[in-house]
């Protein structure tokens, strides 16, 4: 089993190594956090300052797994680059698009596929994390132009080494829909918790469980957050675009006629169908993993496909029957 190297052990990368670990593979992390750190080795977890991980990882032939905010990464990749310039690469941030942009221009030799969980809580650090988050979640693990099968199969397996479900796709398909999933939500969070505190004590009193839901993740570090949506700052426009042209419709239909017929209805079926989707029977397929795989895996992927296995020669998808 490959060594794993997690750069960063808050939430999301001490979740990882946790996870890692937990199936026998060789695994040690690093992060800034004095406390992260402290917490994680009183933990029984190897915790090594960032120069000694990845001349580590470079020994062992590691994956190399970075798991800090966008902000970072650029600094990261630079360790990278000066220790493991050829390592085996993949990572968890929040937004694909830039970071293989500073793959491709700070590790021109790595061996790259970007990755993104789609698990997690409000909290964050090392305290908040845990080897079960991954758990039946969807793990994307992006194809490009110059993604090998090697590599996507590195990333791909310690996703679903971590209890995960794989969906293959591209950086700028994964931006496009997680800003409308994940980053718009942070967003309307946001501005959702702010109306309902401007209402006042007796508001905030009568809050139940519709404003507590709604604004869950608006108690996200903010650092994090802005970190995660700026980052994506054209997806998340075009979708804040759609919510305001939406919200526009239904004050007019509001201020007009007094009805929210269409606003509630198109979003009911709209929940509907992600409710239907999760309980919907799914079809059984076998991509091999052959020179025209990657390609195939990632229109699995588009149509919802997630990569539940991998075999020295295939990979086995379960899809959505229409």
């Amino acid at each position: 089993m490959r060594a794993v190297c997690v750069i960063g052990l808050g939430l999301i990368g001490g979740s990882v190594l946790r996870a890692a670990k937990a199936t026998g593979r060789p695994a040690w992390g690093t992060t800034k956090s004095e406390s992260d750190a402290a917490a994680a080795r009183a933990d029984g977890f190897d915790v090594l300052d960032i120069d000694p991980a990845l001349r580590r990882a470079a020994e062992e032939d590691a994956l190399v797994v970075v798991a800090t905010p966008l902000t970072a990464v650029r600094e990261v990749l630079r360790k990278v680059a000066e220790h493991a310039p050829e390592a085996w690469l993949t990572d968890v941030v929040s937004v694909k698009d830039p970071v293989a942009a500073e793959v491709r221009s700070l590790l021109p030799g790595a061996r790259y596929a970007g990755g993104h969980p789609m698990a997690g809580v409000s909290g964050s650090g090392w305290s908040v994390g845990s080897g079960e988050l991954f758990a039946g979640a969807a793990w994307a693990v992006t194809v490009e132009e110059d993604t090998t099968l090697a590599s996507w199969r590195e990333a791909a397996q310690l996703a679903l080494d971590c209890g995960a479900q794989v969906v293959p796709t591209s950086a700028a398909s994964h931006d496009f829909a997680v800003a409308r999933i994940s980053h718009l939500p942070h967003v309307f969070a946001a501005v959702l918790a702010s109306v309902g505190a401007d209402g006042g004590p007796l508001a905030l009193s009568l809050a139940a469980g519709s404003f507590r839901d709604g604004t869950r993740v608006a108690g996200s570090a903010p650092e994090l957050v802005r970190a995660m949506t700026e980052g994506n700052r054209i997806a998340l426009l075009d979708a804040v675009d759609d919510a305001l042209g939406r919200l526009g419709a239904a004050r007019g239909s509001l201020a007009s006629t007094g009805g929210l017929k269409s606003t509630v209805d198109a979003g009911h079926d709209a929940r509907q169908t992600l409710d239907e989707l999760a309980t919907t029977a799914r079809a059984s397929a076998t991509v091999q993993l052959n020179g025209a795989a990657l390609e195939r895996l990632r229109e699995l992927g588009e149509r919802g496909g997630r990569v539940v296995a991998l075999s020295e020669e295939a990979a086995a998808v379960e899809l959505p029957v229409a």
